[in-house]
């Protein structure tokens, strides 16, 4: 029960931090032609989430209760995949073909990428 109000802790830290990110990127860019707020929340949460696997995978660090709080609870609540899947099918409704693969495609290989180099990154440090 402990980690389920520690993943939940961070969930809702995640979900805010999410909130505050997309609202910001959205409005700094005044009406954008694409979703940007979520795209940059995805790409930062898959960054984040390889430094913290780097570090506890290759360093060793973080117990479990810390490892829990911040993959599945603020990194989980951070990423918005649903979000992601959500606005690409509006896209697509929108007739926004072009727009809809470039969220599809950027989204999953610098996803992958951003990743790869945070695992990379929490290896080393």
């Amino acid at each position: 029960m402990v980690k389920v109000l520690i993943v939940g802790a961070g969930g809702f830290l995640g979900s805010v931090l999410r909130y505050l990110t997309v609202v910001g990127v959205q409005g700094y860019l005044d009406r954008p032609w694409w979703p940007w707020g979520t795209f940059v929340v995805n790409m930062t949460g898959c960054l984040a989430i390889g430094v913290v696997a780097g570090l506890v995978d290759v360093k060793g660090l973080f117990g479990p209760e810390t490892r829990v709080f911040l993959m599945m609870g603020l990194l989980g609540g951070f990423t918005t995949f649903s979000a992601f899947g959500y606005e690409t099918l509006g896209l697509l409704r929108d007739g926004r073909m072009a727009a809809a693969a470039a969220n599809i495609v950027l989204s999953v290989i610098v996803g992958v990428a951003a990743a790869f180099v945070g695992y990379k990154t929490g290896g080393l440090m």
